[in-house]
């Protein structure tokens, strides 16, 4: 009886239009995208530093990687692991090297094969959703590799509406 009354009550109860089966999500264009990556490795550049930058979407997949042309070989894994890393972890790659130092509780993080806690890495957020990751690799400090991903963001906040 008390199941009956329960699907009762379950059935009656209103449907609310936010419980269908689909969810709505943004991300970047790809011009918008291109843009972000170029405006970092140029704020870089012009700092005399040569870099990789990769912007991810909210899934981590590519949406454009730009590669200065004396860059090392080794940025476009690290730019894309530091975008996937900042999309995934929902915050800056910065931040994470300092939660996820030796001897930390968080420190198996990097024993993982795809995050990359080494600053360089951003989301990007709209509307209080992440939007994209950027990640930036191949100036001489992890600092400098986020302050460079922090212009790309700046270079499309008219673009995004922040």
């Amino acid at each position: 009886m008390k199941h009956i009354l329960a699907a009762a009550l379950l059935l009656a109860s209103p449907v609310h239009a936010d419980d269908d089966a689909f969810v709505t999500f943004q991300v970047l264009k790809p011009e918008i995208a291109i843009k972000a990556a170029i405006a970092a490795m140029e704020n870089c550049r012009d700092q005399g530093y040569q870099v990789g930058v990769s912007v991810v979407d909210r899934f981590g997949i590519t949406q454009a990687y730009v590669r200065d042309r004396y860059a090392g070989l080794h940025v476009e894994e690290t730019a894309y692991r530091k975008a996937w890393t900042a999309v995934s972890f929902r915050g800056d790659t910065l931040g994470l090297a300092e939660t996820t130092a030796p001897g930390t509780m968080m420190s198996g993080i990097r024993n993982l094969s795809t995050p990359l806690a080494l600053g360089g890495g951003v989301p990007v957020e709209y509307a209080g959703s992440i939007v994209a990751g950027i990640g930036v690799s191949g100036a001489p400090g992890p600092d400098l590799d986020d302050i460079c991903a922090r212009a790309g963001i700046d270079a499309i906040q008219d673009d995004i509406g922040f």
